[in-house]
C-alpha cells in the first residue's frame, strides 16, 4: 500500500504527461525524385527542415520506397512527378502521391496533416515568387486566415492531458486503496473482530473510508500544483470548486471500492475487479478519445462514467475558468452516483453482532 500511496503518484504524473501525447515526432520519410529540379530539392529541403521529419532516403523508383516501408524503415514517402516544377510555375495541377504506413490509423492522420501543411505552404511561397517575377501591377488580393486558438494558444498537449491523468490519479488511488485495505482485513482476520463489537455499519465504513478520502483531496491538491508549477497548466477557475466536486467524486470509488470488496475473499481478486472497472471507465472517460467521436451507444454508456463528469469539470475550470453554474448537472449527477454507491456498500456489507 506504502509504494502506491507515496510512488505512483509521482511517477504517474511525471511520466505520463510526456508520454501521454498526441504528438507524432521523428516521423521517418522518403522521395522519389522523378523531376529532380530546383524546385524539387527545394520541396525536400522543406521537409528536412522540419524538427518532424527525419529524411530518411531517397529513391530510384516506387518498388524500394514500398519495400521500405514495408519492412518498416520510412513511415511515409512522397513521389515527385516529372514536369514538377515546370507544372508549378505555370501554374498547373501537380498530383503528388503521398503513402503513409497507417497501422496506427490516428498517427497516420497526423502525419497526413504535417505533410499536408508542409506542402501548402511550399505551393503558396510558389505562387507568390510567380507573382513577384511575372505579373506586374497585379490587383491580386490574397485571403489570409489567422486562427485563433482558445484556452490553449500554444497548442501544447500538456495542457490537454494533465488535467485528465489527475483524474486518473484520484480514481486510482481512492479505488484500489478502498478495496485492498477492507480485504486485507479479512485476509489477517481483524475484520471478524470488528464484526462481533458494537460499532454500527456506517461508523465502521466511515471510520475506514475517510483516511482514504482525505488521502486523495491531498493527492488531488499535490497533482495540480504539480501541473501547474512543472507543466505551467493554469488554473483559471476557482481551485475550490474542483476540490468540492472531488470531495464527492472520491466518495463514489470509495464506495465502488467498499462494495467490491464485500464480494471478495484476498486482495487479488479485488485489484482483478477493481482493475477491470478502471480500464473501461479511463477509455471511455475522454481523456485519450473524445466521445463526440464514439458511437451513439457508447456515447450513451459514458453517461454512467463517472471518470468522465470529472474530466469534463477539471478541465473546464482549470482550462476556461468555468464556475459553479456551467458545471451543476456534473455536480448533481455525481451526487447521485456517490449515494447510490455508498448506499450499495452499506448494505452488501454483512455485519454480525
Amino acid at each position: 500500500m506504502l509504494p502506491i500511496i507515496f510512488v505512483m503518484p509521482i511517477i504517474q504524473i511525471l511520466v505520463l504527461s510526456y508520454a501521454a501525447t498526441f504528438e507524432v515526432k521523428n516521423i521517418r520519410i522518403g522521395f522519389i525524385d522523378n523531376d529532380k529540379s530546383v524546385d524539387s530539392r527545394d520541396f525536400i529541403n522543406r521537409f528536412n527542415a522540419s524538427s518532424l521529419f527525419i529524411l530518411t532516403d531517397l529513391f530510384q523508383n516506387s518498388d524500394q520506397a514500398i519495400i521500405a516501408i514495408q519492412k518498416g524503415k520510412i513511415d511515409v514517402f512522397i513521389e515527385i512527378p516529372v514536369d514538377f516544377e515546370k507544372k508549378m510555375i505555370q501554374d498547373e495541377h501537380v498530383n503528388l502521391s503521398v503513402q503513409i504506413d497507417a497501422i496506427n490509423g490516428s498517427a497516420a492522420g497526423v502525419i497526413n496533416g504535417y505533410v499536408g501543411q508542409i506542402v501548402k505552404i511550399f505551393g503558396d511561397d510558389i505562387r507568390k515568387n510567380i507573382s513577384t517575377h511575372y505579373v506586374v501591377n497585379s490587383n491580386l488580393k490574397r485571403f489570409e486566415i489567422v486562427p485563433s486558438y482558445w484556452y490553449n494558444p500554444e497548442l501544447d498537449y500538456k495542457i490537454f492531458m494533465v488535467p485528465g491523468i489527475i483524474v486518473i490519479l484520484v480514481t486510482m488511488i481512492s479505488f484500489f486503496l478502498s478495496g485492498m485495505n477492507i480485504v486485507r482485513e479479512k485476509e489477517i482476520g481483524t475484520l471478524e473482530q470488528i464484526n462481533v463489537t458494537p460499532i454500527k455499519k456506517h461508523q465502521f465504513i466511515i471510520g475506514k473510508l475517510l483516511p482514504f478520502w482525505i488521502l486523495a483531496l491531498f493527492i488531488l491538491f499535490f497533482a495540480m500544483n504539480i501541473g501547474r508549477i512543472l507543466f505551467h497548466v493554469p488554473i483559471l477557475g476557482n481551485p475550490f470548486l474542483i476540490l468540492s466536486f472531488a470531495s464527492i467524486y472520491i466518495l463514489v470509488f470509495l464506495g465502488m471500492g467498499f462494495f467490491i470488496s464485500n464480494f471478495t475473499d484476498t486482495q487479488q481478486q479485488a485489484m482483478f475487479i477493481a482493475w477491470f472497472f478502471v480500464v473501461i471507465f479511463i477509455l471511455m472517460g475522454g481523456l485519450f478519445t473524445p466521445i463526440e467521436s464514439m458511437p451513439i451507444w457508447a456515447q450513451r454508456l459514458t453517461e454512467f462514467n463517472p471518470v468522465k463528469y470529472f474530466i469534463e469539470v477539471i478541465r473546464m475550470v482549470m482550462l476556461k475558468g468555468s464556475d459553479f453554474s456551467d458545471v451543476k448537472l456534473q455536480f448533481l449527477k455525481i451526487s447521485i452516483y456517490a449515494l447510490v454507491m455508498n448506499g450499495l456498500a452499506v448494505w452488501s456489507y454483512k455485519k454480525t453482532n
